[in-house]
């Protein structure tokens, strides 16, 4: 799956990874921490983490506009400086009164306004890599590898946040709400390193990054076909279409975040034992993604070496997956961050079969259309909040649950470990699928700014995340879930009235 790429995507992914690993770092405890440092409640805290989440989706339209006049590579560059500072400021630990607060605020705007001008604009230029004629048909599979490279950098994050936070606490004798400071320092590191392979492979794109003068813009014409009104009309209501569905499978997507981090910390097992630690320990997720793609790659090469390497991997990371299962004794604490490893560990582990999926309908002349992709991803998420209505059944409101402590009802960790694996099924259906749909609809002239529509959906969706923690509270588990059902559901089936104009400029 990775051959006749263009190099630059390569590039363009392993930069975009090392920003991404210390975003989730950040956002895998954040929730948490508003509540702990700032004695904030479910409402207050979703509040501030929806709003977050949507001015990082929002600001992208703004980002691609300008890179529309100024550059792609530009605002990438300029984004990451900003992302910077405002990770800079998060990382110190300033207590929690009225001024941390304030201050708190004023990095997650500078963090937003960079996360803006950086993701959609490199996602653009990953996009225009495959307006070569010679890549035209890579352009899914394409956007299917970026995305993998996103969730590589977000499978470690949980860990990483979680290890630094008892490192500090324990070696440095640093409070537990002091501590979160140094899961946010993580990502300015990771900022560091992600400039450094920008600069460093810039030569694999530099033809992308777009650039302010006339003919820059003349260049960029003479490679896209030309638009009538009519079909930028009609491109531009399809892609609006698009994103109105989209926004409220993010709106169910996201909890991740935060009604079902809550869920993990209120009504899931804190600790496992023997066998079930093994899903929890991050390095023995690497291991089954090494076996996955050395089995791909042991029925994919095309030389008796490259089979005998795949073959070893395959065979040295059984042994040490075995090897660790034999010694699996005792007990391991669970803490509800750990469970957002699992989402990106799906994306990397099964993004080769559902490439490889989609590549033999494609064969066939029956693999669906991106529209057609969306709508059933919709579907599959209402599927994954049935499954945690079911996990629900006969537990006590959040509220209860405080209240009864340690007497509460807690379920298997197993029950959020299967919803995120459907959603990820639903992610993998929509998101790669709309963003590659975005860029090869977009008219040319509207590139950045139709990108800068995609996120701002997200930025909706993300927005509206915050109902989950105004149902967090008195309200009976199955309705909160059959909220995320019935909204994702109506999505689907608008999705699918709207299909055959969606399907006209595929």
């Amino acid at each position: 799956m990775f051959e006749n790429q263009p190099k630059g995507l390569f590039a363009l992914a392993l930069a975009n990874t090392g920003e991404r690993f210390g975003y989730y770092t950040m956002l895998a405890v954040f929730a948490l921490f508003l509540r702990a440092n700032y004695g904030l409640d479910a409402g207050w805290a979703g509040e501030i983490y929806s709003d977050f989440l949507m001015l990082v989706y929002f600001l992208p339209i703004v980002g691609g506009w300008m890179a529309d006049r100024f550059g792609f590579g530009r605002m990438v560059t300029i984004g990451i400086m900003i992302m910077f500072a405002g990770y800079v400021l998060l990382s110190i630990p300033l207590g929690g009164d009225t001024f941390a607060l304030i201050v708190m605020l004023l990095a997650l705007v500078l963090i937003g306004f960079g996360t803006g001008l950086f993701k959609g604009n490199l996602q653009v230029m990953v996009g225009d890599l495959y307006n070569d004629p010679q890549y035209a048909n890579k352009r899914d599979a394409g956007f299917s590898l970026f995305y993998m490279a996103i969730n590589i950098g977000a499978l470690f994050a949980p860990t990483a946040a979680v290890r630094i936070m008892e490192w500090a606490q324990q070696n440095l004798g640093t409070s537990v709400n002091d501590s979160y400071h140094f899961a946010f320092a993580v990502a300015c590191a990771s900022l560091i390193l992600s400039i450094a392979i920008y600069y460093a492979f810039r030569g694999t794109f530099r033809h992308v990054e777009g650039g302010k003068g006339k003919a820059d813009k003349a260049q960029a014409a003479s490679n896209e076909p030309e638009l009538s009104k009519e079909e930028t009309t009609q491109r531009v209501v399809a892609l609006c279409l698009v994103f109105a569905v989209v926004i409220f499978f993010w709106m169910a997507f996201h909890q991740n975040g935060l009604s079902l981090t809550y869920f993990a910390d209120e009504f899931t097992a804190k600790s496992a034992t023997g066998v079930d630690t093994m899903p929890f320990d991050v390095f023995n997720l690497v291991l089954i993604i090494f076996v996955v793609y050395g089995g791909f790659s042991l029925f994919q090469s095309k030389t008796s070496k490259g089979k005998g390497i795949s073959a070893g991997v395959i065979v040295v990371a059984l042994a040490i997956l075995a090897y660790k299962y034999s010694q699996a004794t005792g007990e391991v604490a669970i803490s509800a961050p750990i469970f957002q490893q699992f989402n990106p560990f799906y994306v990397v582990a099964l993004t080769p079969f559902s490439m490889a999926l989609f590549a033999g309908l494609a064969s066939k002349g029956k693999e669906p259309t991106p529209p057609r992709k969306i709508a059933y991803g919709m579907l599959v998420a209402a599927s994954a909040f049935i499954l945690m209505m079911l996990a629900s059944q006969g537990l006590l409101t959040p509220n209860e649950q405080k209240v009864a402590g340690e007497a509460g009802t807690f379920v298997s960790p197993y029950w959020l470990i299967s919803t995120y694996l459907i959603l990820t099924f639903g992610e993998l259906l929509l998101s790669p699928m709309g963003i590659s749909f975005v860029s090869k609809v977009a008219p040319p002239k509207l590139k950045g700014l139709m990108m800068g529509g995609w996120f701002v959906s997200t930025a909706i969706g993300n927005k509206l995340v915050g109902v989950g923690g105004y149902l967090w509270g008195d309200i009976d588990l199955t309705i909160v879930w059959g909220v995320f059902i019935a909204v994702c559901v109506i999505a689907a089936l608008f999705m699918f009235a709207m299909m055959k104009r969606l399907e006209k400029v595929c």
